[in-house]
């Protein structure tokens, strides 16, 4: 969800929409022809659909167990190097301060790891191990400086809830080495806090896996530093987990909420989430009312904050909106809703389970920050509210008051690590290196080595010409991007549902073209390609396939609806699309894979087509040797369950026969596959890229040095012996290969 200030053009083409950007900000978003669902439980049922089998959950440990299969494998070729961006960002989940270092602030990225800066929030160095797990959900310091790290993501939208954590761990040297202590069964940690009076006791609100019950949630303490743990709080049922923990002496407060995804539903709320106090250290805990909403199946996300014996709890409905901002002056015993605001209650949009946080100014009790699109500031204890939508990113997450500094506080949200010295009241600054975009796709130029575009996460279409770094060019969720191999000035870019763009002088305008396509629904990430023979030559992907002989400007169908048909979900209705389109080398063939598992082909430009595979995962990727229009590759996503379904076909004779290629390949989606010198191989996958020289037979793990990310997009340069990768976390990756 972007927000951008800048003009609409009306081309004096009557129905054309262009765009001007200055090269120091983002085009905004069009009129869109077709956006069915807005917020992040768009890319996360996006994310959710192509991970799963149809019917089927995402089994437990599934990322994991992969991962494991991943570091079995022998290593080959040298190694990977990191290409930035360095100055975008990309969502933080948490935050903490270093206690004995001044100025060192520690962020956890969603699926980017934990990184330190010691220059007050202005650079970040990685401070997490490559090899571990990526997906983090909460960050929190001991006095003696002990720095502890909950993994997975417990925001349950923007794409990364899919990659679950491993548990806790504990570092003792400023994240340099860092050292398992527990709770691997927990999905998902949401926060942390050690108690300022015994800094050894230790306690976790522990979120819960959101696809399977049961495991390691609720409430855990350690008495011992992390090396044993014990529930003190467990929900009412096995959904139910725990997203905030708070000390105050012998008192304690919990939050814990009921959240849950099966095949069929996404239930973010219930009778188990509410707001907690013990008064005895844990050992009996009650459940708030004295004017807090009663126990009941719409009572989604709670957010709370605690001052002293003043509290307050932002409560959001199971659905997502907005449903009151509550205080309490007396510990939790009774509270009062604060008068309605038009600005809070917009805040939370329709996903208020997004968000789910509030922070109190520890030298004012009165003033308060919460969550939203934007940040929502009250200096009146709820009275009255401001936003702050211009000077940040939007969709906040984290904030952190610094003791040493006062009036300096960090914030966290989808954009990266801001600085305020102000109380938090304005005056943000940006931090100018944070490495941990999350990347949908990438596009390359073999002209231009130097050219670098693709799509990013709620960063919109980047690019790494035409100002200082990468620079955003498209806003929204970035997802296609494409540059012409004859010509770099000629790019195109989408943001999400297909709702695509080209440009003749390198982004700086952009044309809309998406209206002039036949579509019904379109994916999530549509897909855009080039002829191998023609780049003026464009397909273009909806229920049909779409093509352009003149660059993108005009469109015609070329095939019937080549998917099943819509999904059964009557809020995403946008499925049931192509996913990959193939044009071969010969001018006359082109494959098309569908969300719903089909692969087709027409030997003759769309006139017919013939269905070669149905019933597979989703269809991440279709590729076809551009020397030999009969030998072509699928790739398809989904964790299995038992299930032997491969992740990688192949075929030699156009589709009429098929072979597993999958291999040794650890059993995670395959996201992306290209065609090297000599008919090598190179997968993208949710853990990372391999290559086969062997056809698919064997596999090996490709390169040093790339994180244990998943790798959205992989592209080829064979002029350049050069492989770039996407990855979902950790920004663009390339590595020098035969």
């Amino acid at each position: 969800m972007r927000r951008r200030l800048l003009h609409l053009v009306l081309a004096p083409l009557a129905g054309v929409v262009m765009l001007t950007a200055p090269a120091s900000a983002a085009p905004p978003e069009p009129p869109d022809v077709y956006r069915p669902v807005r917020g992040p439980a768009a890319p996360a049922e996006y994310r959710y659909l192509q991970k799963t089998l149809p019917g089927q959950s995402i089994p437990r440990h599934a990322h994991e167990d992969a991962a494991a299969q991943a570091r079995r494998l022998p290593l080959v070729g040298g190694g990977w190097k990191a290409l930035g961006p360095t100055n975008i960002g990309g969502r933080i989940v948490s935050l903490a301060l270093d206690p004995l270092r001044a100025d060192t602030v520690y962020a956890a990225a969603a699926s980017g790891g934990v990184w330190r800066s010691t220059d007050a929030g202005q650079t970040f160095a990685s401070a997490w191990p490559d090899s571990g797990t990526q997906a983090m959900g909460a960050l929190a310091t001991a006095p003696d400086g002990t720095l502890y790290a909950g993994t997975g993501e417990p925001n349950p939208g923007g794409g990364s809830i899919t990659y679950e954590g491993t548990g806790l761990y504990r570092s003792k040297d400023g994240g340099a080495h860092w050292s398992p202590i527990g709770l691997r069964d927990s999905g998902a940690i949401s926060a942390i806090t050690v108690d300022p009076a015994r800094p050894g006791r230790v306690y976790v609100a522990a979120a819960g896996s959101l696809y399977n019950g049961g495991g390691d949630r609720g409430v855990y303490r350690s008495d011992d530093g992390g090396d044993t743990w014990e529930r003190i709080l467990a929900g009412a049922n096995e959904f139910t987990g725990a997203t905030e923990v708070f000390v105050r002496g012998d008192t304690l407060y919990a939050v814990l909420w009921d959240h849950r995804r099966t095949p069929e539903l996404r239930t973010y709320g219930g009778v188990g989430s509410g707001v907690f106090r013990s008064r005895d250290g844990g050992q009996s805990w009650e459940r708030l009312g004295g004017g807090l909403p009663a126990a009941g199946p719409d009572v989604g996300r709670i957010g709370l904050a605690v001052a002293g014996d003043r509290l307050y709890a932002l409560v959001n409905k199971t659905s997502g909106p907005f449903e009151g901002f509550y205080t309490s002056t007396d510990g939790g015993d009774t509270w009062s809703r604060t008068p309605a605001d038009r600005k809070l209650t917009a805040s939370q949009s329709s996903f208020g389970w997004w968000f789910g946080k509030v922070w109190a100014d520890p030298a004012d009790s009165r003033h308060v920050h919460v969550a939203g699109v934007p940040l929502m500031t009250t200096k009146d204890a709820g009275a009255t509210w401001s936003a702050d939508d211009v000077g940040i990113h939007v969709d906040q997450h984290a904030m952190v008051w610094d003791p040493r500094r006062p009036g300096r506080v960090y914030l966290g949200n989808d954009g990266g690590v801001y600085r305020s010295d102000a109380n938090g009241d304005g005056g943000w600054v940006k931090a100018r290196h944070e490495p941990y975009t999350q990347l949908y796709s990438v596009a390359i130029s073999p002209q231009d080595r130097s050219r670098i575009s693709g799509g990013a996460q709620d960063n919109g279409s980047l690019r790494s010409w035409g100002g200082d770094g990468f620079n955003e060019y498209l806003g929204g969720d970035g997802e296609e991007n494409l540059i012409d191999p004859t010509d770099v000035n000629t790019v195109f870019a989408c943001y999400q549902y297909g709702n695509c763009f080209r440009s003749d002088d390198g982004g700086d305008t952009l044309t809309y073209f998406a209206d002039r396509t036949t579509f019904q629904r379109r994916n999530w990430f549509t897909p855009v390609v080039f002829d191998p023979r023609n780049p003026k030559v464009l397909y273009y992907g909806s229920e049909v396939l779409n093509r352009s002989t003149d660059g993108g400007v005009t469109w015609r169908a070329i095939s019937p609806d080549l998917s099943g048909g819509p999904g059964p979900d009557p809020v995403y209705t946008n499925y049931g699309t192509i996913t990959s389109i193939a044009p071969a080398g010969d001018g006359r063939t082109v494959y098309a894979g569908t969300d719903d598992g089909r692969v087709w082909v027409t030997r003759d430009l769309g006139a017919t087509w013939t269905k070669l595979a149905d019933g597979r995962p989703w269809v991440t990727r279709v590729v076809v040797d551009p020397a030999d229009p009969d030998r072509v590759y699928t790739t398809h996503s989904g964790y299995r369950s038992g299930s032997p379904l491969a992740h990688v076909y192949g075929s030699t004779d156009g589709g009429r026969h098929w072979r597993n290629l999958s291999g040794n390949l650890p059993d995670a989606p395959v996201n992306d596959l290209v065609i090297g010198r000599g008919g090598v191989l190179y997968v993208g996958t949710d853990q990372g890229v391999f290559t086969s020289v062997s056809g698919g037979r064997l596999w090996f793990r490709l390169g040093r040095g790339m994180p244990a990310v998943p790798v959205d997009d992989i592209e080829y340069a064979a002029g350049h012996h050069r492989l770039v990768a996407a990855t979902f976390g950790r920004g663009f990756y390339e590595l020098t290969v035969p």
